[in-house]
């Protein structure tokens, strides 16, 4: 994945989602060639020349202060995750490209001991590209029954989520709004290709998407980043049938996070769940 590019094609991305009347400029009923914002107009309001970002956008300078970046980010609008995620890839387009093969992600002692404590509780570990590093067996009922639950054990073998989510028609099925969740991968991703532009595992799974999936290609091109909060899902499972759950992101070692899915307690979602561990633990 090319820093500048990623860089270039989100400002140009953002740019064209913003209208002039979006910012309070007056445009005096002049016919315009673009949807949303002129170069020259963002330059003018993040106060930097039109030629330096003109520059920016195309890929052609990779030595913008985070002053800079910040007036960007104030002029288009970004929330503080889109706002890391822009100086993310600014420091992308400064860091040499890493020739050495990357290190086999793993999960710490640590760690598994809070998957295993967690219990009846569904839990699992993504890596940086969205891999199930592990789970336990309440996160594997909840999440992918159909497949083996052995299969995290061995990187050869491990499921990825976002592979799961656009190409396994068991994991579609399981959302009820598919696209809800689909969107919170494509910006999950989105955000590990800006802290990791260099990485070729990650950048074979998003050519793989792109290629195999017109959704998650679509998804990509609007270079949404995953937002935060604690998103709750309506999942329609083969075994209980409809729960509304929680899904809950805890970092844990760099790039790692801990999913847990809660529902509330006393609730027939909570009464499903339960029912999906007993069945989960009498298989």
């Amino acid at each position: 994945m090319n820093a500048k590019r990623q860089l270039g094609e989100f400002l140009q991305t953002r740019r064209s989602q913003l209208k002039p009347e979006d910012v309070g400029l007056a445009t005096y009923g002049d016919r315009r060639r673009v949807s949303g914002l002129r170069r020259e107009e963002l330059a003018l309001l993040a106060g930097v020349s039109s030629s330096y970002y003109s520059r920016l956008e195309q890929g052609q300078s990779s030595n913008a202060s985070a002053e800079v970046l910040d007036a960007l980010a104030g002029a288009l609008r970004l929330d503080e995750t889109e706002r890391r995620h822009l100086h993310d890839l600014a420091d992308g387009t400064r860091r040499r490209p890493a020739a050495r093969r990357a290190v086999p992600e793993r999960v710490t002692p640590a760690v598994r001991q809070l998957i295993t404590a967690l219990g009846e509780v569904p839990a699992l570990v993504l890596g940086r590209r969205s891999d199930v590093l592990t789970w336990n067996r309440a996160g594997h009922a909840l999440f992918a029954g159909h497949l083996d639950r052995s299969a995290p054990q061995r990187a050869e073998t491990r499921p990825n989520m976002a592979h799961l989510v656009f190409l396994d028609p068991h994991t579609r099925d399981l959302y009820v709004d598919w696209a809800a969740k689909a969107r919170a991968v494509v910006g999950t991703l989105r955000m590990a290709s800006g802290q990791h532009p260099d990485d070729p595992a990650l950048a074979a799974l998003i050519g793989e998407l792109s290629v195999k999936s017109p959704d998650f290609s679509r998804m990509w091109a609007a270079h949404r980043v995953k937002s935060g909060g604690e998103p709750v899902y309506e999942m329609r499972h083969p075994l209980v049938g409809l729960l509304s759950v929680t899904q809950q992101s805890l970092r844990t070692e760099p790039g790692q996070n801990v999913v847990v899915a809660t529902t509330e307690a006393g609730s027939p979602s909570h009464a499903a769940m339960t029912l999906l561990m007993h069945a989960a633990g009498t298989r």
